[in-house]
């Protein structure tokens, strides 16, 4: 199944001169835990509640500096092209819960492990993807 009939298009984005504060307020208006980030039409980054927590809310930063200074920057990317079992493998692998999908650079949808596992043909690969993504790592010694 190729990737289109899964992803949601139409995401909305912030740019990377949006306020820190702004990106958590969209981000809780439409119930997400990422935000893409975009430059006119091109992907820049993504910026997730962790990202916000970890390296703005935690580091004591101003909640009116740019996301760009938190964001996750050159983040994993699909393109249209390829299949949901290969986008699922992909977020296997790396060990994401969402992939943005672009062509040619631009950003035209993205797709969750939430997409993948509505989708009967997916179960077992979303199922797979969320269990290796979910295995937590271990503490540094």
């Amino acid at each position: 199944m190729n990737i289109e009939k899964v992803m949601t298009r139409d995401v909305e984005y912030c740019t990377p001169d949006t306020p820190i504060h702004e990106v958590a307020a969209k981000m809780k208006e439409l119930d997400v835990g990422v935000m893409p980030i975009c430059e006119g039409d091109k992907l820049a980054g993504l910026a997730t509640d962790r990202d916000i927590v970890i390296k703005a809310v935690a580091e004591n930063a101003s909640m009116d500096s740019p996301i760009s200074e938190v964001m996750t920057t050159d983040p994993v990317r699909g393109t249209i092209h390829m299949s949901a079992e290969e986008a699922a493998d992909l977020m296997a692998d790396v060990q994401i819960r969402r992939l943005p999908i672009v062509e040619d650079g631009k950003m035209i949808g993205i797709v969750s492990l939430g997409d993948l596992a509505v989708t009967n043909q997916l179960d077992d690969e979303a199922g797979n993807a969320l269990e290796e993504i979910s295995t937590p790592s271990a503490p540094e010694k």
